[in-house]
């Protein structure tokens, strides 16, 4: 992590760490697939040696997900080329791990007595990462390179619900999930991956019914309505105030700020890609939603470290200089080649992500004195040792409610459906 991490710089205060130690986890949940899966993930983490990391299982889980989408990528760049049908399995498979893995770390954090506040920032750092990739992953295995302004569309409405989810959540405290959300959701693409790769791509090309309709349509059509539920529920909840003074958030700021940081990303995507005079979009479906993806996950890692630490979230981010310098490019008329700033964009952002999460992460290890990949274990019949004792005290501040019965747990999923 040091390798990441700023040097001599700070981005959380001691106020900002303090809060964070204090804080409790608190969710609500309605989800339909939850309790049916609940003893496959309880088979599962009792499988799991008692010396793995919790952060180690969630990150592991993330890499398999991004290498067998990266994967799919490499043979489908823009969306348009049929992949081999074996990569979508592959990306079915990845998915499940990473649901897998996703849904047991929290589990594995209970069994080792080592909840913590980073567990759940940790949980949802990787989240906001693995949303970009799925979502891309979903539009390429359906061929909807064919369709540019529906990929668009389908990437960012993924990202832009997952940063919504959030925002509800600085607003009211809770975490809320629906009769469908995130692990349906999760189902649905792995379902549409079985489905690329069983019968081919291009069978989301296929027209069926009446006129020119494509099979694809079924699922955009059911995203769309599953999306426009979920930002009518956020935005109720916005609208009726939150938990804070008059109305305020977690910190006491307004209700609206966090839209904001939401628009100077999802606004400038947008224009970018109708304006580009070299299809930037269209060309570089894949490079372009990762790129503004890393940019649209730094800002939610901000948000979910504002509610966490109920402070107030900056609107303004470094990570916004690639989305301005190509916004800039293109009001001069493109004097730069833009497929040039479009990977600078990407390079940056995810540079600029990594080491603000390392960063981030090193110094909460450091306040709560906990290690992120490694944790204290005793074998059976030992006796604990004092520091051990005192570091698992430590490292259960603001212990995380599992979404069964409300006992601590470090699990938390927040991706509304995409």
């Amino acid at each position: 992590m040091p390798l990441f991490a700023y040097k001599g710089i700070h981005i959380l205060s001691g106020q900002q760490l303090r809060k964070l130690s204090e804080h409790k986890y608190s969710c609500s949940s309605s989800s339909l697939l939850d309790p049916l899966l609940q003893p496959w993930w309880n088979w599962l983490v009792a499988q799991t040696p008692l010396w793995l990391a919790p952060n180690l299982i969630t990150i592991v889980g993330l890499v398999l997900n991004i290498v067998t989408t990266l994967i799919l990528i490499c043979y489908s760049p823009n969306g348009m080329e049929p992949p081999p049908r074996w990569t979508c399995f592959l990306c079915a498979l990845g998915l499940f791990i990473y649901q897998s893995l996703d849904s047991i770390d929290g589990k594995q954090a209970r069994r080792t007595n080592t909840s913590s506040p980073l567990g759940e920032l940790f949980d949802h750092g990787c989240d906001s990462i693995s949303t970009v990739f799925v979502a891309l992953s979903a539009c390429i295995s359906c061929q909807l390179g064919h369709y540019p302004n529906w990929l668009f569309f389908q990437c960012f409405c993924a990202i832009a619900l997952f940063y919504c989810a959030h925002w509800q959540t600085y607003v009211s405290g809770t975490m809320r999930f629906g009769r469908v959300d995130v692990t349906e959701a999760q189902f649905s693409i792995m379902a549409i991956h079985l489905i690329s790769a069983a019968l081919g791509p291009e069978i989301w090309l296929t027209k069926i019914g009446i006129g020119n309709i494509e099979l694809w349509y079924g699922l955009s059509i059911a995203t769309t309505v599953c999306g426009l539920f979920s930002l009518t529920y956020v935005f109720s909840i916005v609208v009726a105030g939150g938990v804070g003074k008059n109305g305020s958030t977690v910190a006491g700021t307004s209700v609206l700020s966090p839209s904001i940081p939401l628009t100077l990303v999802v606004l400038p995507a947008l224009i970018i890609a109708q304006k580009s005079p070299q299809n930037i979009f269209t060309e570089h479906a894949s490079v372009y939603i990762l790129a503004f993806g890393m940019v649209a996950a730094k800002i939610t890692n901000k948000l979910v470290i504002a509610h966490m630490t109920k402070s107030e979230m900056e609107y303004l981010d470094w990570s916004l200089l690639g989305p301005s310098l190509l916004f800039l490019n293109q009001y001069f008329n493109c004097i730069v080649p833009e497929i040039w700033l479009l990977w600078f964009t990407l390079i940056w952002g995810t540079q600029d992500l990594l080491r603000y999460c390392s960063q981030v992460c090193l110094e909460i290890c450091q306040h709560l004195h906990i290690d992120l990949f490694r944790i204290p274990y005793t074998p059976k019949g030992s006796a604990a040792h004092p520091a051990t004792a005192s570091v698992s005290s430590q490292s259960n501040f603001g212990g995380n409610a599992d979404k069964n019965g409300g006992t601590t747990h470090r699990k938390s999923k927040s991706k509304p459906p995409h």
